[in-house]
């Protein structure tokens, strides 16, 4: 009977001390909630309170566990996506008058060739008071244009992009089911970490002038910038519609349209923003900003820095992405440089 109970005594020991070692590692804890039983933690806010186990870097976040992501697999998330668009304008409430279409040849005559706007009419009462698009214009005026001038946000600016974020992402069936993709390729273990990272990549500032940190992904790309005299960035729809009916930005022609009849549109277009021109601005037209989030950031992650071969209706569309190598966050990560759409 005592040599029974003394093998179990040990059988129990040697369980307790397994699980007291395995407590110390994140093998099979990654994404958990707080673990008050261990030393370490293996979830994302562990890099915040530095409470980290000593592997959740290459167990958690490590580029061998994620699992590539194929073209056709892109292919199939960028239709699932244009189909979940339900905040896109409709041909009731957007029209668009392109008027006069270049050759490539000619982007760069900085000629006005279309004598109209290129907006013809948005019904702002039924688009914007969506709570993506109220979002949306709450984050576009925060930004000084020019680079080399530092941006520094107040508390409240800062919450916009929060609120952004969570509109576009967690409150979107769109963003949700972009992020069950990325999470069933390893790619993000919660929710929470997904939208960090998002905050980071997309709004997390670098220096595009002058060691200012005066830009980021964001301002790039939805609201632009204006560097050594020219236009650079800016590939959102809505901020040209509300710079052009300011009359702070005069189009001038288009070098190519997207197949789509309807929306998302895609133009490539030449315009002047106030003293400023862009050769080629090129959009998705008519989205929302989830959309334009979404099919970004897929691009981002799973083709950086390379062109992204993507299908929207069966109707074949490219996204260039690029990094933004000169500096990095988190656990080497980089920003997001640019990102829009350009002809097949």
């Amino acid at each position: 009977m005592m040599k029974t109970l003394l093998l179990l005594a040990l059988s129990l020991s040697a369980q307790a001390l397994s699980l007291g070692n395995s407590l110390d590692s994140c093998e099979g804890r990654c994404g958990y909630g707080t673990d008050s039983s261990s030393s370490c933690q293996c979830n994302p806010a562990c890099q915040r309170f530095g409470d980290c186990c000593a592997d959740y870097q290459s167990v958690c976040t490590g580029a061998s566990s994620a699992l590539p992501i194929t073209d056709a697999e892109l292919l199939s998330v960028a239709e699932l996506l244009f189909a979940l668009d339900e905040n896109k304008a409709s041909p009731a409430l957007l029209v668009i008058s392109p008027q006069a279409l270049v050759s490539s040849s000619q982007t760069n005559t900085q000629q006005d060739l279309s004598p109209g706007p290129l907006f013809s009419l948005v019904d702002e009462a039924s688009l914007f008071s969506r709570p993506t698009f109220s979002a949306l214009l709450a984050l576009l005026d925060n930004y000084q244009r020019q680079t080399g001038l530092a941006e520094n946000f107040s508390a409240a600016q800062l919450a916009e992009q929060e609120r952004f974020l969570m509109e576009a992402i967690s409150n979107t069936q769109l963003g949700q089911e972009l992020y069950s993709f990325l999470f069933s390729k390893k790619l993000y273990s919660s929710m929470e970490e997904f939208l960090q990272d998002l905050k980071m990549m997309w709004f997390g500032l670098y220096s595009r002038g002058k060691n200012q940190l005066d830009s980021s992904g964001f301002e790039h790309i939805f609201a632009g910038e204006i560097k050594k005299g020219k236009v650079s960035g800016f590939h959102n729809w809505v901020q040209f519609y509300l710079l052009e009916k300011e009359g702070l930005l005069n189009y001038y022609s288009h070098n190519f349209d997207g197949p789509w009849t309807g929306y998302p549109d895609v133009l490539g277009m030449q315009f002047n923003w106030d003293g400023y021109f862009k050769q080629v601005g090129s959009a998705l037209i008519g989205s929302s900003p989830e959309f334009d989030l979404a099919l970004y950031t897929l691009c981002y992650i799973a083709r950086p820095g390379k062109q992204c071969r993507l299908s929207l209706g069966g109707k074949p569309l490219v996204i260039q992405t690029y990094t933004w190598d000169n500096s990095f966050y988190g656990n080497g990560k980089k920003f997001i440089a640019s990102a829009y759409p350009v002809s097949p």
